[in-house]
């Protein structure tokens, strides 16, 4: 049964600082970039029946995207046959580029490397694409690796927090959290739901790569001072399978998107927070800025409304919604990344959400 909006969700102790620092973080999208009103013009010629609601791509919030295969591949059928040797193809290029980019930033070498997490959910690979990595790149035999499936645009979050926890538990260790997400792929023509129509209207491809390490001392690894994960968390909501996921098809996987999510978020978001926030004793007023996974605008917006917070503290969320669209779990890497790179300074919170329903929370000290 849900528990009301109003209830914070008790717990029993504070959960202790993680104190793992981020050395490095790198993105990368696939060739062809895609402009929002082109795409109208695409959908409109693959669902007829839908072209009254052309408010949902050009109120999306989105004006370019990226896919690793052209616009046209999309207005046919393909077999999943077809669907994993492009994914795998691509997916694995784009993963090659971020690793190598990560590892170099952080000014190590792929042999540095003592463990690998690798996050997707739009392809299916077995072994899985994080060996497939080791045939192409110089990492060592011995390097420990852990594939994460089914996180959905979640995975960028909770993937980065299980590679943290991995970090904190092996003092020194480098570990390399990758995740890539190629939604392009699991367009389905022959899909005449609205589901399927409002994902074609918000989803790309890309992929990113971040480098990891728990010290003695964090903040100071090199002469620079590194952003700080200091700590994770998450809440999954009973009975909520219905608003976000996978249904398997004959020619691949069909989308699960309910409109529900709005819904859910305004009522169940700010308990979750609460209770990741008094478990780790933060406080709301205290984040400068909130890196929120950019689903799409309503999912902004709620976030928002529910969290009583101004648009120019989630303004990095917006820019990466406008240039890239919602890239599944690769979002809040890119989400992270710009505001590093932008100079962001102080305590910053970054969540995103997925199936299950579930929320994936992250606390920063950037």
């Amino acid at each position: 049964m849900q528990r009301p909006a109003s209830e914070v969700y008790p717990s029993k102790e504070f959960v202790s600082s993680l104190d793992v620092a981020i050395l490095s973080v790198a993105t990368a999208n696939p060739e062809y970039r895609v402009n929002q009103l082109d795409a109208w013009e695409g959908a409109k010629a693959i669902f007829p029946h839908l072209a009254r609601m052309e408010a949902l791509y050009t109120n999306t919030g989105i004006e370019t995207r990226y896919s690793c295969v052209p616009p046209d591949w999309c207005k046919t059928p393909h077999t999943w046959e077809e669907r994993t040797e492009v994914y795998q193809r691509h997916a694995l290029l784009l993963l090659e580029e971020v690793a190598v980019k990560a590892v170099a930033e952080a000014q190590l070498s792929l042999a540095d490397i003592d463990m690998v997490v690798l996050n997707t959910i739009t392809g299916l690979s077995i072994p899985s694409l994080d060996a497939k990595l080791i045939n192409r790149l110089n990492f060592r035999p011995t390097v420990e690796r852990l594939p994460i499936f089914g996180l959905g645009c979640g995975g960028g979050v909770g993937g980065l927090a299980r590679a943290a926890r991995l970090a904190r538990g092996y003092p020194g260790a480098n570990v390399l959290f990758l995740t890539v997400d190629l939604c392009s792929l699991c367009a389905r023509p022959n899909d005449p739901s609205v589901a399927m129509f409002v994902s074609a209207a918000l989803f790309g491809d890309g992929a990113a790569g971040i480098v990891l390490r728990a010290d003695s001392s964090p903040r100071k690894i090199g002469q620079a001072s590194r952003p700080l994960i200091t700590a994770v968390g998450e809440h999954c909501w009973r009975n909520t399978e219905h608003i976000m996921g996978w249904d398997i098809k004959g020619d691949g996987f069909g989308v699960v998107l309910s409109p529900d999510l709005p819904a859910l978020m305004r009522k169940a978001l700010r308990p979750a927070v609460n209770d990741f926030l008094h478990r780790n004793d933060l406080h709301l007023g205290s984040f400068r800025g909130f890196l929120l996974h950019p689903g799409g605008r309503k999912v902004l917006e709620t976030a928002e409304d529910v969290l009583e917070i101004d648009r120019d503290l989630v303004s990095h969320s917006w820019a990466v919604l406008r240039d890239y669209g919602n890239m599944s779990s690769v979002t809040s890497m890119f989400v992270l990344n710009r505001a590093i790179r932008a100079g962001e300074k102080g305590q910053h919170l970054l969540a995103a959400f997925g199936p299950g329903f579930s929320a994936y929370f992250t606390a920063l000290t950037l």
